[in-house]
């Protein structure tokens, strides 16, 4: 049974592939009858002729066959004679090569390593080693050993072993020795550990569920987890109560690590209306920073162009269009304000407005940057208006921090963005930390044009920055309100609008971009889905399956996206022999696969496609195509658009089917033909915002398959889930 833990103790005969900065590893072990097995995991560092004992799970890979998937780990060196002699030969120590190594065994046989490791003076005894050289060969064993003892160590806790190359990269022969003061810094940025992990593993160590570092720790992680569901920040009595329940602790001890943590400044306290709220830092800074910024700017005026009014005239007939009054009165305020909110559903002109704005800057010599918060988004506005746009983290350019070694933005306050002006699309999108990055590189002469839906869901990060900003009413906002004439023969643009009313779409009026299919079950849900994308569509209406995206409120369930998506590889891109594919957890991924990266990566390396040129940076929401699974070096590489990037195996969780997504992760893109399920589920997820973000979603063609009742609860659902954040009550008092 390939689920049922299996044990096996052996030496490494072969290493075959090893990511030195992860320790993931395929290698050779043979076992004493002189068996071999093909082993897969993280084994920092190991070298031939190691011993391991190890306990895994036997996988089947599409290639290799069957090998076994490290679960734990015993790291065991090697005892007799030709054992050492293969691990020294193999260059496991810095300065041993096959003929030194030959020399050493010959001398000290069996107990070889142990004088390297104890008393390496006696080194000096072999032909060709000195004393320098003696002490060199020490320290590195003893570097290895290092690592190699964490990594055992932390595996016999059940603690995920490749946690050992981080802790060991940062603390060095200290690691053991920081992880016994305190190991809840693993649940830190960086090393990422799951808290449940590490408090078991701490309370095993003989911890108190009291310790103050417990409860910091606790805190932090209580912060961490509602930022990572929009809360910028936390009322100090909900996080109290919150952080009470989760370590089951008495409050009042909660509270004292509150005031901890304050004086510590690894929280801030600050008053927000009349809450006490409670901010990890960097989000109380970038609300602080972003409250000051835009209040400067919203009361900050440029000059007006003497002959604006023919300038304007001149962008119209330079389009051969005639700007409606709100359009018009959007491209003017752009010459006069520093910072300008422009808001509009679908068929209103946002994207004639922009480029009017976009044109007039011209006009006016102004070197303007054109943004959006996503790859697609910013591939979308590239075609609207032929001009050349990036996402905010190319605009920012991502670099290594010198004295840190951590990502950083190249343009900051102390090195902004050489421009005039930066318009930014789809701003709903953009969350707090973001836009903070963004603002602090703007020139304090640059202007700011924000332009979004606000109806839309707001940014998967913390905060609600676009919707706060409007409700404020103090920044300036032109509203377009106007749908166009060819606009309103979209069923698609009017069901949308009617949906933002609270009115229930039309559904059966047959026409040729809006289509409902009733079914009554989770299984004519699917199918209908599945024949839509992979016949009727290309068959019927010349939609080819990469111009297709299935869109659902949910991941999961038997319609959400974790089940549509492999129904929709089953029937679109199945197994062929010869084609590689590569199974991870419940996952198989196939060459053709559309994938999507679901976290920002700022290291992970991108090679142009068919020019010279690379960079880093793949970020959450940009979705490729599998382009090719190499078996030996135990990669997968992704084409994004022009951009290829290449990703070890440890690397797969990083990735997940897109053929199916979240109504939540299309946000910001724009595709040919959508097919929404609506179907039952969570009633936090079938709300109107989600349904209005699904319909807004499709250019050409949209098709509802489910029930229409469904559809019903989802535009009456106007329950939107609050977000504590203090951006509105800041710009509102002016105290940022």
């Amino acid at each position: 049974m390939e689920n049922e833990l299996v044990r096996i103790e052996g030496s490494v005969a072969a290493v075959v592939f090893q990511n030195t900065e992860n320790g993931y590893t395929v290698l050779r072990l043979k076992d004493e009858k002189g068996e071999t097995t093909t082993v897969v995991g993280t084994v920092p560092e190991t070298q031939v002729g190691e011993r391991l004992r190890i306990e895994g799970r036997w996988s089947t890979h599409s290639t290799y066959g069957k090998q076994l998937e490290i679960a734990t780990l015993e790291r065991l060196m090697p005892e007799s004679r030709i054992e050492i002699l293969a691990y020294l030969s193999s260059h496991a120590v810095r300065g041993v090569g096959p003929k030194l190594a030959a020399r050493i065994v010959e001398r000290f046989g069996a107990e070889s390593l142990k004088v390297i490791e104890t008393d390496p003076d006696r080194l000096a005894e072999v032909p060709g080693i000195s004393a320098a050289k003696a002490r060199e060969i020490h320290e590195s064993f003893q570097s290895q050993q290092g690592l190699r003892h964490l990594s055992e160590f932390l595996s016999s806790y059940r603690l995920p072993a490749e946690l050992a190359v981080r802790v060991y990269k940062a603390y060095g022969e200290l690691s053991m020795m920081a992880i016994q003061d305190n190991p809840y810094f693993l649940t830190e940025e960086g090393f990422n550990a799951p808290f449940a992990q590490v408090d078991a593993f701490a309370l095993e160590l003989g911890f108190d569920g009291d310790d103050e570092r417990r409860v910091d720790a606790g805190i932090l992680y209580e912060l961490s987890f509602n930022s990572a569901g929009g809360h910028v920040f936390i009322p100090e009595p909900q996080l109290v109560d919150a952080s009470a329940a989760f370590l089951r602790l008495d409050r009042e001890i909660i509270r004292e690590g509150l005031r901890r943590l304050a004086e510590q400044e690894r929280v801030i306290l600050d008053p927000v209306a009349s809450l006490m709220a409670v901010y990890l830092p960097e989000y109380g800074r970038a609300e602080r920073y972003l409250a000051r910024r835009f209040s400067e700017m919203a009361g900050g005026r440029v000059s007006l162009p003497s002959n604006l009014a023919r300038t304007v005239a001149g962008v119209e007939a330079d389009q051969d269009i005639e700007y409606a009054a709100q359009q018009r009165e959007a491209i003017c305020a752009a010459a006069s304000e520093k910072l300008l909110l422009v808001t509009g559903g679908p068929g209103t002109g946002k994207t004639t407005t922009l480029k009017g704005i976009l044109d007039l800057f011209e006009q006016m010599r102004l070197k303007t940057f054109l943004a959006a918060p996503t790859g697609r988004a910013a591939k979308r506005l590239t075609e609207l208006t032929g001009r050349d746009a990036s996402t905010i983290h190319r605009l920012l350019e991502v670099d290594v921090s010198p004295e840190t070694g951590d990502m950083v933005f190249v343009h900051n306050e102390h090195n902004p963005l050489s421009c005039d002006a930066v318009i930014v699309d789809e701003s709903s999108m953009v969350d707090l930390l973001l836009m903070y990055d963004l603002v602090q590189a703007l020139p304090r002469s640059c202007r700011l044009i924000l332009v979004g839906d606000p109806d839309q869901l707001p940014s998967v990060g913390a905060g609600n920055v676009f919707s706060d900003l409007i409700r404020s009413e103090k920044i300036p906002t032109i509203r377009l309100t106007e749908i166009f004439r060819q606009a309103r023969e979209s069923l698609i643009v009017m069901n949308a609008h009617r949906v933002n009313r609270g009115e229930l779409p039309e559904l059966h009026e047959k026409k040729k971009d809006f289509f409902f299919l009733q079914r009554t079950s989770d299984e004519a849900v699917c199918q209908t889905i599945t024949d839509l994308c992979a016949r009727r569509l290309p068959q019927n209406m010349g939609f080819s399956p990469e111009d297709i995206q299935v869109l659902s409120p949910t991941r999961k369930g038997d319609t959400g996206t974790r089940a549509l998506n492999r129904l929709l590889q089953a029937a679109l891109n199945p197994p062929e022999a010869g084609k590689p594919e590569k199974k991870y957890g419940e996952i198989i991924f196939r060459e053709g696969d559309r994938v999507m990266q679901i976290r920002n990566n700022y290291d992970l390396i991108w090679n142009k496609v068919g020019e010279s040129g690379m960079g880093s940076g793949i970020f959450n929401g940009d979705v490729g195509t599998v382009r090719a699974i190499d078996t030996q070096a135990q990669t997968l590489t992704v084409r994004f658009d022009d951009r290829e990037a290449v990703y070890p195996y440890d690397m797969l969780s990083q990735l997940e089917p897109a053929y199916a997504m979240t109504v939540h992760k299309s946000q910001g893109s724009e595709y040919r033909a959508v097919v929404l399920c609506a179907w039952r589920g969570t009633p936090l997820l079938l709300s109107r915002s989600i349904l209005y973000t699904a319909i807004t979603r499709a250019r050409e063609l949209l098709i509802v398959v489910g029930d229409e009742g469904v559809i019903e609860y989802m535009v009456r659902n106007d329950k939107k889930q609050k977000r504590f954040s203090g951006l509105k009550w800041r710009l509102c008092h002016a105290d940022g």
